[in-house]
């Protein structure tokens, strides 16, 4: 089949889920992966046949159900990684990678204010609660040359995707624990660095939420009960209390609908609280110091 063909067909099938754009955007990317192609191959050649179609086919038939493209192709790209991904683990978001490049700045500069100390330094310590796909967690240990990133999650699923990310060199420790328990004895601190990105989507929230997400992303990892959209918030500042160091640095990315109510919680735990926005210029993230 003529991939300019093909290309049509698939772009005009997908326009009942998405926008045309979106649709075009969604079909390059399957064509570049599973053909080997590039958005311009059907420009310079008109003539470019595809001699097999079937697994793009397969492919195709799963993006018609709704399944996100990040799922059926089994990655993403995020802060300029490819990491591995399935619906085991939520989908990294472009607004999460705000404060993951904060996070690595700080524990930059932290690691250049150590370097004086020669080998004796202490490591840099990053911990990551709620890890899901272990985004965060690996980028800090790849990125900043030291740093001991330990990232913990409830669910066993997750952590079997977040260990099998396939980077070399530093890698995280996963720890498999429920946040809103006790802290295990496995993990102790003090951390340098204690970052989460927790469920915090309220369930009356579903209805403005697109399908996509609703029927392919873990429940697990995105919603919490309508009247108590904060517990995790509540949890994440009692680990902050008990693991973070006294110059720490803490993050978290939060509901936009829920800012002032999100930094009360730190507030109110004892820690010095301010509230960031995204791109979007909507608040994003609440960021947490001890008082010292």
């Amino acid at each position: 089949m003529l991939l300019s063909r093909l290309q049509r067909d698939s772009i005009a099938a997908l326009g009942a889920l998405y926008p045309a754009p979106e649709a075009r955007s969604l079909v390059l990317m399957l064509c570049e992966e599973v053909l080997g192609t590039t958005g311009y191959t059907s420009i310079v050649d008109p003539s470019y046949e595809v001699a097999d179609t079937s697994r793009f086919d397969a492919l195709l038939g799963r993006l018609l159900t709704g399944e996100p493209i990040q799922y059926v192709l089994g990655f993403t790209e995020w802060c300029g990684r490819r990491f591995k991904v399935s619906p085991s683990v939520l989908i990294p978001r472009p607004e999460t990678e705000i404060l993951c490049r904060e996070a690595v700045a700080t524990a930059s500069r932290l690691q250049r204010m150590r370097a004086a100390y020669g080998k004796g330094a202490a490591p840099v310590r990053v911990l990551d609660l709620c890890t899901g796909s272990g985004c965060i967690a690996w980028t800090l240990a790849q990125s900043v040359p030291g740093v001991e990133a330990v990232a913990v999650d409830i669910s066993p699923e997750a952590l079997e995707v977040a260990a099998s990310q396939p980077f070399k060199g530093p890698r995280p420790t996963f720890v498999q624990a429920d946040i809103l328990s006790d802290i295990p004895s496995a993990i102790a601190g003090p951390f340098d660095l204690i970052l989460s990105n927790p469920p915090y989507i309220r369930e009356s929230e579903k209805a403005s939420m697109r399908p996509n997400v609703l029927d392919f992303e873990p429940e697990l990892a995105l919603f919490v009960p309508d009247d108590d959209p904060l517990l995790f918030y509540r949890a994440v500042a009692r680990w902050s209390s008990a693991l973070l160091a006294p110059e720490g640095f803490g993050a978290v990315e939060i509901n936009e609908s829920l800012p002032a109510e999100t930094a009360a919680v730190f507030s109110e735990a004892g820690f010095r609280t301010e509230i960031r926005r995204d791109l979007a210029e909507k608040p994003r993230f609440v960021i947490a110091r001890k008082h010292t």
